[in-house]
């Protein structure tokens, strides 16, 4: 069949285009260039541990590597963090804010809460939305929100980010908030009841844990005892020293104030790698205090700390940025006319969506790099459920084609019917016809409805045995949640955690998969394209560079 509408510069000689393809086939079939790349090829990274790609990123292209420090050069023993960060919460709601004594009973629950969930502040309510901003499932305390009550609020609502009556968990810190704000409502409507201004609430407890936080009596207990609190990754020094030898330098840029990054960067990295006796000498610059996200739109100046003293004193106003030196405040045009690096020459590698990675890419043009902590459970689980994942696959394949296979049906069946009303043709013909295809019809019907059970069976199970409550973080349904989303959308690369950095080059080149729009998975398609992902073709960026040490 012609095509509709012909090319729009009209007809060319495809030549070229078919002898291109001839030699890549040529490449591909290489016997002794597949020897000569499996020989030198370097150990595989262990799939949680790789950097994955949105955005194609020359490294060697990158002159200045920066990272915010925590939850990214400082990984958190989430857990007892968090269970920290919810007990003094709940101290001070009592304490200042008057909060009965009751809620102090109100256990922290970890698989409650995960990163990307919205609050309803006006109805009181947890949401998880997928990527087009529609509410999947909901909690209204910690109980399910039921199906007619979740169409009447949402079914015509898309959640946007900046709508003031929902508050986005975009932040590792700000999970104890979230199962808090559930508990509370849980407490005062089923307990005491009481109403609950679902507002008010929220606003409480995030002033709450923004003055534990902001005081520093939770950085204190931190301190004191910083081994319980955060992870030592033996391999965060050797990755920065990997950094610096390839010819980067170096940057921290933290809201952190400078005693505590002091304290927290020392117990991380002094004497870890034997050329870097202080953690001090892996950066070429260090930013404290930084106040992200206004740090990248602000106009604060940089002030120089008096490294003498532990009051996080400053000097006065900084005219540079030198090594060797510790700076407060600050903003981004200064930060890149001191340091003579802008755009896409600096990449910045931090955990926050918001104030790291969303900012920072739409105000500077910085390349980005999203730590996510979380995906390596993720990943882990989702190996040990493959087979599960792979019949859900395909048996959402076969949903497709049944769906259409009954419509086909009852088309046809309606034909032969109206043409016994009408007795059009040969009746005893037709009679044969109508019951072959109703009998049709009846067991593509039955294997429809057996399909669509199974699918569902398999696909409540593999999300409910990740997260009973919200499933896996990066999907809602057959969709990318809005977490997903946000992290494609604003992160060149993600991964699990800084140190992953060690098994690439720093002269890596890093790409993205082929990005493959619907019409072009279509079966045939897919196959005479040769899309990416197809069996045969090399995959050297599941391997890692062979310069490992």
């Amino acid at each position: 069949m012609d095509s509709i509408h012909g090319p729009s510069n009209g007809p060319i000689d495809r030549t070229r285009a078919l002898d291109a393809a001839a030699r890549a086939f040529a490449v591909l079939q290489d016997e002794q260039l597949q020897k000569v790349l499996a020989a030198h090829a370097g150990p595989e990274i262990p799939v949680p541990r790789q950097l994955f790609v949105n955005r194609n990123l020359h490294f060697s292209r990158v002159e200045l590597v920066g990272f915010d420090m925590d939850y990214t050069l400082a990984i958190y023993h989430l857990r007892r963090l968090e269970e920290l960060s919810y007990q003094m919460t709940i101290e001070r709601l009592v304490s200042v804010k008057r909060y009965p004594d009751e809620i102090r009973k109100i256990a922290y629950d970890h698989a409650f809460v995960m990163r990307g969930l919205f609050i309803d502040k006006k109805h009181g309510n947890l949401l998880k939305i997928d990527r087009f901003g529609h509410v999947g499932r909901a909690y209204h305390g910690r109980s399910p929100l039921p199906d007619d009550v979740l169409q009447t609020l949402y079914r015509n609502e898309r959640i946007r980010l900046k709508n003031p009556e929902y508050a986005w968990i975009d932040t590792l810190f700000a999970l104890p908030e979230a199962c808090l704000y559930a508990g509370i409502v849980d407490l005062y409507e089923k307990e005491l009841d009481q109403p609950c201004d679902y507002t008010k609430l929220y606003d409480d407890i995030r002033e709450a844990i923004d003055t534990v936080h902001r005081d520093n009596s939770l950085k204190n207990v931190i301190r004191r005892d910083i081994g319980q609190y955060i992870f030592k990754d033996p391999e965060l020094g050797p990755a920065l020293h990997k950094l610096r030898s390839g010819g980067k330098k170096l940057f921290l840029l933290t809201n952190s104030a400078f005693d505590f990054t002091r304290a927290v960067m020392s117990y991380l990295l002094d004497g870890v790698v034997p050329e870097y006796p202080s953690w001090r000498n892996y950066f070429d610059y260090v930013v404290t205090d930084a106040k992200k996200p206004e740090f990248f739109s602000g106009h604060h100046p940089f002030l120089e700390i008096d490294q003498t003293k532990d009051d996080n004193s400053t000097l006065g106003e900084a005219t540079a940025l030198e090594r060797g030196r510790v700076y407060k405040g600050g903003n981004l045009a200064a930060f890149e006319r001191f340091t003579g690096s802008a755009g896409e020459s600096v990449l910045y590698v931090g955990d926050h969506i918001y104030g790291d990675i969303l900012k920072s890419k739409k105000t500077s043009m910085w390349r980005t790099c999203m730590i996510v902590q979380e995906i390596e459970d993720e990943i882990a689980y989702l190996e040990s459920r493959h087979d599960e994942i792979a019949a859900l696959a395909q048996m959402e394949g076969l949903q497709a084609r049944l769906d259409d296979e009954v419509q086909r049906r009852k088309v046809r069946l309606n034909q032969v019917e109206r043409r016994l009303e009408k007795h059009d043709g040969d009746e005893a013909k037709n009679e044969e016809e109508f019951k072959a295809t109703k009998a049709e019809l009846d067991r593509v019907r039955r294997a429809l409805k057996e399909c669509v059970s199974v699918v569902k069976v398999i696909e409540q199970d593999v999300e409910a045995q990740f997260n009973r409550y919200w499933g896996l973080h990066f999907k809602e349904g057959n969709e990318n949640s809005r977490f997903g989303e946000q992290v494609e959308q604003y992160a060149c690369l993600y991964t699990s955690r800084v140190s992953n950095f060690v098994f690439y080059s720093p002269m890596h080149v890093f790409r993205s998969p082929r990005e493959v729009m619907p019409h072009e998975q279509a079966g045939a398609l897919s196959g005479k394209l040769g899309l990416m992902g197809s069996e045969g073709l090399p995959k050297a960026s599941l391997r890692a560079p062979t310069d490992i040490p």
